[in-house]
């Protein structure tokens, strides 16, 4: 899909301010790289990759006791050898502002902002740090947090990585078993936990979860609670410490440990909608300078400026949000729902608080079209200049919706990676247009590629995404598989040496990518391959439309095409309806998107971070069982799939 004319496109005076534009004149000046263009500059960091990392290194002004000559070691993704025998800390990084400047600006639902500085998150910090030290927590040690997006998240983590232990967080919502199946894989030795939290209005009491987390993870040594403010039934937890308590305020000073580059720093989750969920663990090394890259670079994030993306602390954007810290910016954390007391109230952040870059998803944009919302009449959005969207595709609907009804300059930037490289291999750029339906380009030092069917790179072709050289992000390992064989197997069983992701994208002339949804989810009536989005897009554009999920079924030798929708208000799925979805596939797409059987449902399942969850759905028309359920943030909406067997 190649557009003519693009939706937007940057000033020249956005352009030349950039960081972007900044780093191309760093290189043409400091290493005599001159790049006229950012198809040149790409090219360049994904064939001289050593050299492009170095570069950033230096750009970024990386903190490091001890700097190192060899860059890249092999040409293995999977066991290379990234700046060999350098020793850096993650949280020193991220804690290098020292300034009275807002670092923390705390949003709680229905609650007044609290704002924490520079300076007063580096004294929380070395409080929490000391607690953990008293605590016996050492270097490989996991510290897991149960815990909604509140500062005492951020300040566990930096305190956490400042001493060399390892990271793991999920957000309150999850359920126990979720719990169990995440910190359970792990051990963790310090539990933090908060005794509830707030969404749409309600308030929500945790201790029961905490307390049989507890009893069957034997190997806590140290809970420490978070008082939320909300009433909660057993405020008393036995054996547990408040966090006024854990944290010692003393006069000694933070330790930064000074560790490897590939140095444990996250276990994060994949989605574990299938079955349990696989521990990734990711270095500080990779993190940072990936983080680093796609916030300062691509985003356009600098010094001063107020960035804010609505997500969990269960949730991967979680993590690349808090990185924002190294680049001297202030954070907004939201914690509640969305559309508490209505659409508006991210709005209403964006407008008081005067955000520049807001990260969503597609979800929320089609919540906000759907019920007719115009922010851009309601809110003074002046200081927004960027939005970014990730969990699932943009639809080009919602690429119109932005520039018509939030604003019509800024930068709307679809951005696509995962939890398994913590950062993103599709994303944003301040020097290049905005095309409805696109990712504006592949991400720099990442060589992403699209393979057809025979294996071969195309352009201008639907196949699958690769990465077919080494980037640091990648996962150090998986917890608890020590030959690597479940690692090997996720990533590289499909391609030998290849890094298969799981999406069905198409890479076009001009370096935007189109995502077509999930390659384990393809359908391939006939024998012909479609992504879910070729059907999603001219679907959920009718105005009859809410949601809608679409999966392959099986019937004999061939695979059906199953379309459940959410229809809008006061709308019935009638025979005349369904003849207009299907003539709407067959004009917009062809014969073969036309789906089987069309079915109307009240609620689309999703995984806790919005993504829709079709191979649940697929199961279940099959007859077979839901392995996690948990996983799921709404899980009741699957049994309206389960008549459909």
């Amino acid at each position: 899909m190649t557009q003519t004319a693009p939706i937007w496109s940057p000033s020249e005076t956005r352009r030349s301010n950039s960081n972007m534009f900044a780093f191309m004149n760093y290189l043409e000046k400091e290493k005599n790289l001159p790049f006229n263009s950012y198809e040149e500059l790409y090219n360049w960091s994904v064939t001289q990759i050593p050299d492009f990392w170095q570069a950033l290194w230096e750009f970024t002004s990386v903190i490091a006791s001890r700097t190192t000559n060899s860059v890249l070691e092999g040409t293995s993704i999977q066991r290379a050898v990234w700046f060999r025998n350098a020793k850096l800390n993650f949280a020193e990084n991220l804690l290098r502002h020292r300034t009275n400047q807002p670092a923390l600006v705390y949003c709680p639902e229905g609650a007044s902002p609290e704002r924490l500085t520079y300076n007063e998150l580096h004294h929380k910090v070395a409080a929490f740090a000391n607690g953990l030290r008293n605590a016996g927590v050492q270097k490989g040690d996991r510290v897991a947090a149960f815990i909604s997006n509140r500062p005492e998240a951020i300040i566990g983590m930096l305190a956490t990585a400042s001493i060399g232990a390892i990271w793991s967080s999920c957000s309150p919502d999850f359920g126990y078993q979720g719990v169990l199946d995440r910190f359970g894989q792990i051990k963790p030795k310090v539990l933090i936990a908060v005794d509830g939290y707030q969404y749409n209005g309600k308030s929500f009491d945790t201790t029961k979860t905490i307390e049989r987390i507890l009893h069957t993870i034997p190997e806590i040594c140290q809970t420490v609670i978070i008082s939320s403010g909300i009433k909660v039934k057993n405020p008393d937890i036995a054996a547990c410490i408040t966090w006024e308590e854990f944290s010692i305020d003393s006069s000694q000073p933070l330790i930064f440990e000074q560790l490897p580059f590939d140095h444990p720093l996250y276990i994060m989750y994949s989605s574990g909608t299938t079955g349990k969920p696989k521990c990734i663990v990711h270095g500080a090394g990779g993190t940072l300078l990936q983080h680093l890259k796609e916030l300062s670079l691509h985003t356009d994030l600098k010094q001063g400026d107020i960035i804010t993306y609505f997500t969990t602390c269960g949730w991967m954007m979680w993590n690349w949000l808090i990185s924002s810290l190294a680049i001297g910016a202030t954070i907004v954390l939201y914690d509640g729902s969305p559309s508490f007391p209505d659409l508006g109230a991210l709005y209403r952040v964006i407008e008081s608080e005067k955000i520049n870059i807001f990260g969503t998803s597609p979800k929320f944009l089609s919540a906000c079209e759907s019920k007719g919302l115009i922010p851009r009449e309601q809110f003074n959005l002046g200081s927004l200049r960027t939005i970014l969207s990730t969990g699932a595709p943009l639809s080009i609907k919602n690429f119109e919706y932005v520039y018509k009804d939030i604003k019509k300059d800024l930068q709307l930037a679809s951005i696509s990676g995962g939890t398994d490289i913590v950062s993103c291999f599709m994303l944003g750029n301040p020097i290049l247009p905005v095309y409805k339906g696109e990712l504006q380009c592949r991400g720099l030092g990442m060589k992403v590629e699209t393979f057809n069917d025979k294996k071969q790179s195309v352009l201008n072709e639907i196949g699958e995404l690769v990465c077919t050289a080494p980037f640091p992000s990648r996962p150090v390992a998986f917890w608890n598989d020590e030959k690597g064989e479940q690692y090997k197997d996720a990533y590289f069983s499909h391609y030998e040496g290849i890094w298969r992701h799981g999406d069905y994208i198409l890479i076009n002339s001009h370096g935007g990518c189109v995502i077509y949804g999930r390659s384990d989810a393809t359908l391939n009536p006939g024998g012909v391959r479609i992504g879910t989005a070729e059907i999603y897009g001219p679907v959920e554009a009718m105005n009859e439309i809410e949601d809608a999920i679409v999966v392959g079924k099986r019937v004999e030798n061939d695979t059906h095409v199953v379309l459940f929708v959410v229809l809008a208000p006061g709308v019935c799925l009638t025979d005349q309806l369904k003849d207009k979805i299907r003539q709407k596939l067959k004009t917009d797409r062809t014969p073969r998107h036309v789906p089987s059987e069309i079915h109307q449902v009240d609620e689309i399942p999703r995984t806790l971070s919005g993504k829709k969850v079709e191979l649940a759905v697929t199961k279940l028309l099959h007859g077979e069982p839901i392995s996690n359920r948990d996983a799921i943030a709404n899980p009741d909406a699957l049994e309206q799939f389960v008549k459909y067997t």
